[in-house]
């Protein structure tokens, strides 16, 4: 029985749902995102907001668009799609949209998010970096 605990345990580590999963800090400093499972998918909620830096400018404080950042959920229904991504949807709280969305993670354990009109080839990368605890 133990052997089998032991075994599931390793598998369970070993896969990619537990890598992405966890607490992340967005390129912009501004939110740490938990990673978790929702039903099928993965999903991303601002569990802590750290600063209000504007994407567009860093220089600039971000305006209010009246979304409360806390408790947001920023990444909806990732699913993979083989090779290591995932792919759903993201919310930019600065201009209101949602977008379409590939992660991926890094060798250096970094996540990347590629947020794409169309074709993740006309995206822009950012790369998460994971929380301290």
């Amino acid at each position: 029985m133990k052997r089998i605990c032991s075994a599931l345990m390793l598998v369970l580590l070993a896969s990619p749902v537990y890598a992405l999963s966890g607490r992340w800090i967005t390129q912009s400093g501004n939110l740490e995102i938990e990673i978790a499972p929702c039903g099928d998918a993965l999903c991303g909620t601002a569990v802590k907001v750290l600063a209000n830096h504007s994407m567009s400018n860093p220089d600039a404080e971000m305006a209010n668009t009246g979304a409360p950042a806390l408790g947001l959920k920023v990444l909806r229904d990732f699913v993979p799609d083989g090779d290591n991504r995932w792919y759903g949807h993201i919310f930019d709280r600065e201009n209101g949209k949602t977008y379409r969305c590939r992660m991926r993670l890094l060798e250096s354990g970094a996540l990347e998010i590629r947020p794409y009109i169309g074709l993740p080839l006309f995206g822009q990368s950012q790369v998460w970096q994971r929380a301290l605890d």
